[in-house]
């Protein structure tokens, strides 16, 4: 009859066959690590037109309000002055919320570019780490199969 740790070792020893490969999730580490980074500084750059819009945006109108808070000889002036003011606000809005429509439009295109680059990356990465792991799987359960079998052979050997 065959010795029970002798089993125990042909499965310690298959389990063991078995590979961890760990480079793949390194590898997918690294991918999202970088695509971090460009992501960032997409952001990063999109933060720093914003607020430039946006103080270029108070610039002008502070100037534009300068106008209105100055002594008028008249009434009607400070209408005018009113008046003026609202019409180079609205004036000011339109080109200024078409600045931030721009930014977030390159916004967008800029990460659905990094996206469907990240989606191939992936995709090519997956698929090596899919193609390797069944090449090493099938060599590891070969193996592993042939020493299950000359265990098997050994321990009906002894039994006789």
């Amino acid at each position: 009859m065959a010795k029970t740790n002798d089993f125990s070792k042909v499965m310690q020893d298959m389990m063991g066959a078995f590979p961890v490969d760990t480079s793949a999730m390194q590898d997918a580490f690294k991918t999202q690590a970088a695509m971090g980074e460009k992501m960032s500084k997409v952001v990063l750059e999109a933060a720093e037109k914003s607020a430039e819009v946006s103080s270029k945006w108070t610039k002008d109108t502070l100037a534009k309000i300068g106008e209105v808070s100055t002594v008028k000889e008249e009434p009607a002036d400070y209408a005018k002055a009113y008046t003026d003011f609202a019409s180079a606000s609205a004036e000011m809005a339109a080109e200024h919320m078409a600045a931030f429509a721009d930014i977030a439009k390159r916004v967008q295109m800029d990460t659905v570019e990094l996206c469907l680059a990240a989606g191939k990356d992936m995709s090519a990465d997956a698929t090596a780490a899919m193609q390797k792991a069944t090449s090493d799987m099938t060599a590891a359960a070969k193996k592993a199969s042939e020493d299950v079998t000359a265990a098997a052979k050994k321990a009906s050997a002894t039994a006789k």
